[in-house]
C-alpha cells in the first residue's frame, strides 16, 4: 500500500506552525476543539489506481483524498479561518493535489466556532510523486 499520510500531514502542519504559532494542527477530526484556532488534516480515501496496477497485482499508483478542517472563534473569526485556509491551500497545492471542495460548515457542536472543510485529491505514486491530473 502506497501511504504519505505522514508526510503530508508533517508538511502542512510546519507551514502553518511557522504561519501560525500558536495554532493546533491535528491528525483526526475533532467536534470540540480544546484550543483556537486549530486544523484538522485526515487521509479519508487511499484506494488502488487501478489503470496503473500491473499483471502481477502490484499497486503502482494510489488516488487518495485528504479531508481538513479549519476552526476559529476569535473575533475575527471567518477572515482567520479563511487566512488559514490559504496557508494550507498552497501547500496542498505545492505537493501537487487538487482542491475538489471548500465550504463553511454550521459547527454545531458550538455556534460560535466557524468552521471551513476543504478537500483535496491527487494520485501518488510508489515513489511517492503526487499527480493531480488523472
Amino acid at each position: 500500500m502506497i501511504d504519505i499520510e505522514n508526510e503530508v500531514f508533517d508538511t502542512i502542519a510546519k507551514a502553518l506552525r511557522t504561519e501560525y504559532p500558536s495554532i493546533s494542527v491535528l491528525g483526526e477530526y475533532t467536534q470540540v476543539p480544546a484550543s483556537f484556532p486549530v486544523v484538522t488534516i485526515e487521509e479519508k480515501s487511499n484506494s488502488v489506481y487501478g489503470r496503473t496496477m500491473d499483471s502481477s497485482g502490484n499497486e503502482n499508483h494510489a488516488d487518495v483524498m485528504y479531508e481538513v478542517n479549519v476552526y476559529s472563534n476569535s473575533r475575527y473569526k471567518k477572515s482567520e479561518c479563511k487566512a488559514i485556509f490559504q496557508v494550507l491551500d498552497g501547500e496542498f497545492n505545492r505537493l501537487g493535489f487538487r482542491r475538489i471542495m471548500k465550504q463553511p460548515i454550521i459547527n454545531a457542536a458550538d455556534t460560535k466556532v466557524y468552521r471551513l472543510v476543504g478537500r483535496y485529491t491527487g494520485i501518488v505514486s510508489a515513489n511517492k510523486t503526487v499527480y493531480r491530473r488523472y
